[in-house]
């Protein structure tokens, strides 16, 4: 025969039932607000938008390129902006992304397709693979840290 649980066990099961429970729509909340902040600034990165990379990235970024080049928050936008940026982009796709986020902290992981356009006029695609670490601030979710590897 089962012995009934003391009414104490059956009390925390319950509660803790319940914060699991609550804290799950949180999570999808904190989620969907990385996503979007992971979207604005791949959107930022293909116009140009200095303003927007600006809010977007934190002062102490560390941006790791597929080839070794490291960049800080200056050197990125930097690259981005202008008509002859040498970073510039005709699109970016992101793919097969993940996004965990523990706290304040939010680690992406993505495949980043993309057709750049460099100063000369030659065309320039990448396949690589990326992972962000975003921090929550004050204004939102602002990217950390950035490193890619090549994929084939």
């Amino acid at each position: 025969m089962f012995k009934s649980a003391p009414l104490s066990a059956v009390v925390v099961l319950i509660v803790l039932t319940c914060v699991a429970v609550s804290a799950q729509p949180m999570d999808q909340a904190k989620t969907a607000s990385v996503a979007a902040a992971v979207e604005a600034l791949r959107a930022a990165m293909v116009s140009g938008n200095e303003m927007e990379m600006n809010a977007l990235v934190d002062g102490h970024l560390t941006y790791g390129h597929s080839h070794g080049l490291l960049q800080d928050k200056a050197a990125f936008v930097k690259n981005l902006v202008g008509p002859n940026a040498p970073g510039k982009f005709n699109w970016i796709k992101l793919s097969n992304q993940t996004i965990d986020v523990v706290g304040r902290v939010a680690l992406v992981r993505h495949v980043f397709d993309a057709e750049n356009v460099l100063p000369d006029g030659k065309i320039t695609k990448a396949h690589i693979l990326v992972l962000q670490v975003w921090m929550q601030e004050k204004g939102g979710w602002k990217l950390l840290a950035r490193q890619a590897c090549p994929l084939d």
